[in-house]
This record gives C-alpha cells, sequence and structure tokens, in this order.
C-alpha cells in the first residue's frame, strides 16, 4: 500500500491553499497513493483575528473542504484532511479533521482534543482555548490503508489517547501538525516514534513548514513511521508531496515481538504513603 504526504506552508488566502490541496491530490493519485494526508490548518493559517475572521465559514460553507471533496471525487483518492478551522454554533471554533472517501463524502470528523496554551522560552505564546472547543471524542475509522486513529498536533503528547485508540483497533494513526520550530526540534521525531512503538502502528504525519504570511515559523519534517518505530520518511523542510510504501503485515509483526496490546493493564490511582 502507498500513501502520500503534503507538507505545506498554508497561509491566509484559502482560495491559495485549496489550489495547493487540489494539485496535491492529483499529483498523490498520479503518484499511485491510496490516500493523501495533509496537514493541521490546511485550508487557513493567520494568527491574525481580524483578518482571519473573513475566511472562516461552517463546515457546510466552507469552500476548502467542498474542493477538497470534488477533488478526491474526480482522482478517485482518499483524503485525510488534516484540519480546517471551523466555526461552531455556540460562536467558538473547531480545529476539525476529515476523512473523505473516493466519492468525496466525508466519513469522519475528529475534533483536537488537546488545545495548545503555553509560553515557551522563545516568547511564543499560544492560546488555543481563547479561540476553539475542545473535542470530546476519539474516532476511528477504516480506511484503505487500514484502521485510522485520529490526533491533531498536541494530541501526540497524550499517549492515553493513543492508546484508547489501538485498543480499539487501530493498526496507523494520523496527527497533522503545524509545530513550532523549537518544540518541533525537540520532541516531535522523538514523540512521533514513541506513539508508533507503543503501539505497534504506523505514525503518518503531515506537517506545516517554513515562514507563513502570518509571522509565525513551522518544523516541517512530516514523518512517516513504521510500527517498529523506523522513520520511513523523513520530508525536511521542503513544501510538496512525499511518498511512502505501507506493508500491514509489519503491525503483526511488531505486534508479535512486543505484545505490549495484550499485556497493557488498567492502572489504579496510586496510593500515597
Amino acid at each position: 500500500m502507498r500513501a502520500a504526504l503534503l507538507q505545506m506552508t498554508s497561509g491566509v488566502d484559502p482560495a491559495a491553499n485549496a489550489r495547493t490541496l487540489i494539485q496535491g491530490i492529483a499529483d498523490a493519485a498520479a503518484g499511485g497513493a491510496a490516500m493523501l494526508f495533509t496537514p493541521e490548518m490546511s485550508g487557513l493559517l493567520d494568527s491574525d483575528r481580524d483578518r482571519a475572521a473573513g475566511s472562516l465559514a461552517y463546515e457546510e460553507e466552507d469552500r476548502v473542504l467542498a474542493a477538497v471533496r470534488e477533488a478526491a471525487a474526480r482522482h478517485g483518492m482518499w483524503v485525510h484532511l488534516g484540519s480546517l478551522a471551523v466555526m461552531r454554533r455556540d460562536g467558538r471554533l473547531a480545529n476539525r479533521g476529515f476523512v473523505i472517501d473516493d466519492r468525496g463524502e466525508v466519513r469522519a470528523r475528529y475534533d483536537k482534543m488537546h488545545l495548545f496554551d503555553v509560553e515557551l522560552a522563545s516568547g511564543e505564546r499560544w492560546r488555543e482555548s481563547d479561540r476553539y472547543a475542545a473535542g470530546e471524542e476519539a474516532v476511528l475509522i477504516e480506511t484503505p490503508l487500514g484502521m485510522l486513529g485520529l490526533a491533531i498536533c498536541y494530541d501526540l503528547r497524550f499517549p492515553d489517547l493513543f492508546r484508547a485508540l489501538s485498543d480499539a483497533g487501530a493498526s496507523l494513526f494520523a496527527v497533522p501538525a503545524a509545530f513550532t520550530r523549537p518544540t518541533g526540534a525537540a520532541h516531535w521525531h522523538v514523540l512521533l516514534r514513541a506513539r508508533a512503538v507503543e503501539a505497534g502502528a504506523f505514525v503518518l504525519a503531515a506537517a506545516q513548514t517554513g515562514e507563513h504570511e502570518d509571522g509565525r515559523a513551522t518544523y516541517g519534517h512530516s514523518l512517516a513511521v513504521s510500527p517498529w518505530g523506523e522513520v520511513l520518511l523523513d520530508m525536511g523542510e521542503r513544501t510538496g508531496l512525499g511518498f511512502v510504501e505501507m506493508d500491514p503485515a509489519l503491525v503483526a509483526e511488531a505486534r508479535a515481538r512486543v505484545p505490549v496490546l495484550k499485556h497493557r493493564r488498567a492502572i489504579a490511582a496510586p496510593m500515597r504513603t
């Protein structure tokens, strides 16, 4: 099986970002991929709230989502649209990922559960909870590549989510991201490899990269990791497509060599003495 990862430098114009996504779908199909994975905030990356407000829409009105669905159907390509910022009826936003099938139908939705509220030593400050509502449910979906567990960016730091997904049958995880450069350099590779090893599952992580129009900089290094923790693809800082060959037999092989899923136990709260 072949998967494609699209590494982007999304900007403040959803129409331009949609064109990149549409071309990525066409190129992934031409390259023989069964499914394309795109980064977090594929449709809009803009920290200027006033400017971004004019580009935000409810899911059913989102032009980027509509364009990706149409392109997926036209090329017969499954797409994991890493995430879009979509409006909710309560006035807040959701950081929502979509799995779209080869007929252009939305087969699954996942709202990012863990929100990035931090102040970094570099001086960067992020308060996602000021604008976004956290998701409440883990999501698992059958795809041409296997049973896919969904996560988004900061979720990567919470292994309980990945444990729940693998306990429910996930054989691969999608982790679209827009990691900052300091946190990416320190933790991106080790966390993705750890999640793969802990579950004996593939990890596909399409990422944002480079200098963005709103002034931020992202780490890049879209990765594909095997169930044994081997890096099968590292796209560095370039934009564009990367392809990875995936052998589903490697999941069973890794889980047979180290049967951690069978050995997991429920852990009660520790005793304090």
